[in-house]
Parts: C-alpha cells; sequence; structure tokens
C-alpha cells in the first residue's frame, strides 16, 4: 500500500487532513518556494495538537529552500526543526557539485533527516546510491518547480523505477512527490513507493490555496485500495 503524504501549512489543515485519512501529515509553507518552511514555533504548536488527537500518525517538516551548499544553514534549520519533535525533517537537495556534501552532513546529524532528491533536470543515480548508502529514514523524489510540470515530465519512467529500487534496497522509506494529480494514479500504483505527496492536488484552487478534506479522503481511498476517485 502506498501512504498518502498531505502537504500543510497550518494547524487547521493538519487536523483536517488528519481527520480525512492523511497517513503522514508534512508541514510546509507553499508561498515560501517549493520546500517554504514553516516558523519553528508555528511547528511546535502543530506537533502538539496533532499529538492530543493523533498520536500515532508521523509528522515531518520541511526546513524551506535552502540552497545545497549552505551547510552550516543547512545544519541549524535541521537540529531546530528536529527538536519541535517532528518525526522526520525533510531537506531539498540540489544535484551537483554539493549534494554529496550536503548529504554526507546530513546523514551526520542527530535527527531523522529525509533528503528530498529535486529532479527538474533529471536525476543522478550515482547520487542516488550514495544517498542510499548513507542510511537515511527515508528518500524522496520531487520537483522544486510547481508550475505544473509533474515528475515524470522530468524523469522517464524505466530512470525512476530503478532509482525508486535502489532506495528501496537501503531499508528506508521512498517517497515520491512533484505536482502529480489523477492522471498519473495508475503510474503511482506501478512505482509503488512507500508515500506519494501531494499539495496542489489536496486544494481547491491552487497550491497556495486552502487544503480540501474531501479531497484528501479522496486521494486516501484511491492510493489505499487502487479505487479512482
Amino acid at each position: 500500500m502506498t501512504a498518502l503524504l498531505a502537504s500543510v501549512r497550518s494547524s487547521e489543515e493538519a487536523l483536517d487532513a488528519a481527520q480525512a485519512g492523511a497517513d503522514l501529515i508534512d508541514l510546509k509553507e507553499p508561498d515560501a518556494g517549493a520546500l517554504g518552511g514553516v516558523s519553528i514555533d508555528d511547528i511546535a504548536v502543530i506537533v502538539d495538537l496533532l499529538r492530543a488527537r493523533f498520536p500515532v500518525k508521523p509528522i515531518s517538516a520541511t526546513i524551506g529552500d535552502v540552497p545545497t551548499e549552505a551547510l552550516d544553514e543547512i545544519t541549524r534549520r535541521v537540529i531546530e526543526v528536529s527538536n519541535t519533535g517532528v518525526d522526520y525533517v525533510k531537506v531539498g537537495v540540489t544535484p551537483g557539485p554539493a549534494a554529496h556534501a550536503c548529504l554526507t552532513t546530513l546523514a551526520s546529524l542527530p535527527a531523522a533527516v529525509v533528503p528530498v532528491l529535486l529532479c527538474d533536470e533529471g536525476i543522478d543515480p550515482e547520487l542516488v546510491r550514495f544517498a542510499a548508502e548513507l542510511g537515511f529514514a527515508g528518500i524522496v523524489f520531487d520537483t522544486a518547480k510547481k508550475t505544473g510540470q509533474t515528475i515524470f515530465d522530468c524523469v522517464n519512467l524505466e530512470t525512476l523505477t530503478a532509482c525508486l529500487r535502489t532506495a528501496r534496497a537501503s531499508g528506508g522509506m521512498t517517497g515520491l512527490a512533484g505536482s502529480m494529480n489523477w492522471t498519473h494514479l495508475a503510474l503511482i500504483h506501478e512505482l509503488a513507493p512507500d508515500i506519494a505527496g501531494f499539495r496542489t492536488a489536496l486544494c481547491n484552487n491552487g497550491r497556495v490555496s486552502r487544503l480540501d478534506p474531501a479531497r484528501v479522503a479522496q486521494w486516501a481511498e484511491a492510493l489505499h485500495h487502487h479505487a479512482v476517485a
């Protein structure tokens, strides 16, 4: 079964998504970029609210859009976010000269880090192998540009399948995101990531609009039971 990750920006959206059947609640601010960060104080409040109502539902949060080479800033933000009590800290990693050093740094931190490999320019299979060998809690494949281009526009299916297999072999979770919609449901089932992540598809009018609990429920049903909404 592929679990539904719902990206939310507020306590109201978090509670709505959890009640509607989202398996994992992901905290990020869509107005601040692809992996825009919710404020540390707000993350802590949302975590407390979710723990009180849904004590075993996993929670992740992003550190914000930070350049891959900014290792000191990334380290500081990872520790701050981790200290709020989330289960996983998501960090965007762009392929390029700084990617290996960034992944090495992330793997050394006292936090359950999930690197988000940004695939707008494709996937580097060697970078995926390197990340898998570092033993992260999970690896997510996503896109940075939220302009309607999907993960499937950026990466061919054969390469994506192979990279998910590599990531899965490490024993951690595998995640897939990147402007996916209903036309991709069959592909999601075929690739069978542990987690499929959504924001735009769960909202009423684009990714910066209000999350719709009914859409969350439809996606949860479709992912869990292979039923098209």
